[in-house]
């Protein structure tokens, strides 16, 4: 009796039957393919998956795995928003590529070819890389599968140099006015004069927004259709300039869903903003401001390596919702201190009999 999630190979016709459940949180459900009434009563046996099994079945199947693990609490690691990335990455990034191709003939060159044409941060390759090295792993644990082609690729290096791309004030209002709406206008200069992550920013609803007290409070993240706590788990909150208040006001002005507990930046259909589109509207403002290729995530940058020159590790530890101060601490070398050319300077000083001695020898 084969057991759920197992797949087995019928050892007369090579064909495989899932007896894997319908999975909702995929949008996808697992029926018996392949089998006539005739093979349904010939024994079957596990083994490796059949030649031309392809890889779109074996991911999903990897993925239902993994939820199943996040469900009973079991996977090391996971977030509430983790599977949702999962999902996220396999529909855009793994699945176009390797979807239709047979499991056993995709090869380390091809992955490494896939992965540095990702045009995404070196963190969320080396991400991917993980994820397909997990789907190999599950064939090779389900069906003995020889080789796993993922051990062979290098990963892709994580820049910890410390070094940082941040905009210059005059890029941040370049980048504000080739906004192709008032709304994406609005959420670029929240995010370089708040330091909110993009998640933060698209959970805003108008309660969040203290116009009187000048602050913008971040009680929530929304990523891939999930609601959350920030990334730090708490509610923290963040002074708002007074610019940003005067761009916040303007787009209340839209006359409707400006209640409390509207959403700040409304989607195309009055819900949330989509991430996805949202970057790909970056990316084209960047290009019409004629700016630097900088990351979404570098507006958040931004913020930190310009308020630590103007206000203690502390309170940006703060307002960024860093859970250690450590994070916080990269952003410690963009701060000015002027007084340091001076300390060098008297530490290298010669005192006044050795001066006037140097002075008569030259």
């Amino acid at each position: 009796m084969a057991r759920t999630g197992e797949v087995f190979v019928c050892s007369e016709r090579h064909e495989i039957r899932s007896v894997s459940p319908i999975c909702p949180e995929l949008g996808v459900g697992f029926v018996e393919d392949g089998w006539s009434a005739a093979a349904a009563n010939r024994p079957c046996l596990p083994g490796r998956p059949a030649a031309g099994y392809v890889t779109k079945r074996l991911a999903e199947d990897w993925l239902r795995g993994v939820i199943d693990e996040a469900r009973r609490g079991t996977l090391p690691g996971m977030v509430k928003t983790g599977v949702s990335t999962y999902r996220s990455l396999l529909g855009s990034q793994i699945l176009p590529r390797f979807a239709e191709l047979p499991i056993e003939s995709i090869t380390p060159a091809m992955i490494e070819s896939w992965i540095a044409s990702v045009d995404r941060a070196a963190a969320t390759r080396v991400k991917l890389l993980a994820m397909v090295h997990g789907v190999f792993q599950r064939a090779r644990k389900v069906w003995g599968l020889q080789v796993n082609p993922v051990v062979d690729v290098e990963k892709p290096p994580l820049g910890s140099s410390g070094d940082i791309e941040v905009f210059s004030p005059e890029e941040i209002w370049a980048l504000e006015r080739a906004a192709a709406s008032e709304r994406d206008s609005a959420i670029f200069l929240t995010a370089a004069f708040t330091g909110l992550r993009r998640g933060e920013l698209l959970a805003l609803h108008w309660r969040d927004v203290d116009f009187a007290g000048s602050v913008i409070r971040v009680r929530a993240s929304y990523h891939e259709g999930v609601l959350s706590t920030p990334k730090s788990g708490k509610v923290r909150s963040v002074p708002m300039a007074p610019s940003l208040a005067a761009a916040l006001a303007k787009l209340g002005d839209r006359g409707t869903l400006i209640g409390d507990d509207d959403l700040v930046f409304l989607g195309e259909e009055g819900g949330y903003v989509d991430g996805s589109a949202l970057r790909r509207r970056y990316d084209a403002a960047i290009k019409r401001a004629g700016l630097r290729r900088l990351r979404f995530h570098d507006l958040r940058h931004t913020f930190g390596t310009r308020m630590i020159a103007k206000a203690d590790i502390g309170r940006v530890q703060e307002w960024m919702g860093h859970a250690d101060i450590q994070t916080t601490m990269k952003y410690l070398h963009y701060a000015p201190r002027a007084e340091d050319a001076r300390l060098v300077a008297e530490a290298f000083a010669l005192q006044e009999p050795l001066a006037q001695q140097v002075c008569a020898d030259t």
